[in-house]
């Protein structure tokens, strides 16, 4: 899988998710076989960008391999600048987020709502291509809802506009994450442009990797909340390619041991205070992995307000489980 200049180790990649894909899950999914992990969407706007979250959102401190930021917004202007206020902070590659749903994101314009507008999509890309000297890349929908699925359009502006890769997620803004993701769009979007695409959408395990990249001819995928609570899944999905066989999943007592790692990371990122709060959605989606939790235990840990109480209860719902 190449992007411009750079070769990745493989073809699996972690997804830029709002408040989830910070430094440390995209360190996390690298160590499991990430070749690239995208970070979190940082605002254009340049108001925001000495706001302590947008900071955090592109910080890649000590981060190992590819640093990739993805930026939002809808004018051409403040979306080249901030490909270049990004580029100058250490990104070697910007992505540009054009797939969002969330409604606060499309009642502005932008994300997936940019597909309505094919103009000023030439545009936004047009001018951050030419702001920078790394590889850009476009995270895209299908289209904005099924009637008007344009997706091999926009693909073919993105290809005339220098994209270096794209990104297209199975389905279009007004399925939001309902339904399952399709993927002949991915298909026909692949045959109709030479750059490389990534498929996205609904690749929650080894197998069904291997089903959409065969059925899409993609050149690699992108995992997204199928990697919550389970980073292990770019492991098994890079075993299962490279030897047609199953890797065994983790045991709680693994489980355990990356959780704690993820944790101390993230009261380290955060502070503790703020990493307390981060951290109770990321245990919720471990513990979905596990056996049964007493809901007295999950409201104990959503309830703690320091690391220590937090990570207290964690133990002893491990202890319980391994008994």
């Amino acid at each position: 899988m190449q992007i411009g200049p750079y070769t990745l180790e493989n073809n699996l990649i972690l997804a830029p998710m709002a408040g989830i894909s910070d430094r440390p899950f995209r360190a996390l999914c690298k160590q499991f076989g990430a070749s690239l992990a995208v970070s979190e969407m940082v605002a254009s706007n340049p108001a925001l960008r000495t706001h302590k979250r947008t900071v955090l959102k592109a910080d890649h401190t000590g981060e190992t391999g590819l640093r990739s930021v993805q930026i939002l917004g809808t004018d051409p202007k403040l979306m080249a600048d901030a490909a270049q206020f990004n580029a100058q902070r250490g990104a070697q590659i910007i992505d540009i987020n054009m797939g969002c749903p969330a409604k606060k994101v499309c009642s502005v314009a932008a994300g997936s709502a940019l597909l309505r507008d094919e103009v000023l999509v030439k545009k936004i890309l047009d001018a951050v291509v030419n702001a920078v000297n790394i590889p850009v890349t476009l995270k895209i929908r299908t289209g904005w809802d099924l009637h008007s699925r344009n997706a091999v359009d926009i693909a073919r502006i993105a290809e005339d506009s220098g994209i270096a890769a794209l990104t297209l997620h199975g389905r279009t803004r007004a399925c939001k994450f309902n339904g399952q993701a399709e993927y002949e769009t991915i298909k026909a979007v692949k045959q109709a442009v030479r750059i490389p695409i990534i498929a996205n959408g609904d690749i929650d395990t080894a197998e069904k990797a291997i089903y959409v990249l065969a059925a899409t001819g993609a050149d690699a995928i992108m995992i997204g909340r199928a990697a919550q609570g389970n980073p292990w899944l770019f492991e098994q999905i890079g075993h299962f390619i490279k030897t047609g066989k199953a890797l065994a999943k983790p045991t709680d007592t693994a489980i355990h041991s990356t959780l704690l790692s993820h944790l101390d990371q993230l009261y380290s990122f955060y502070g503790n205070a703020s990493g307390v709060r981060i951290a109770r959605k990321h245990i919720g989606w471990y513990f979905k992995h596990l056996g049964a939790i007493s809901q007295d235990t999950k409201n104990g840990i959503n309830q703690a307000t320091t690391p220590s109480r937090q990570l207290a209860l964690i133990n002893s719902a491990f202890n319980h489980l391994n008994r």
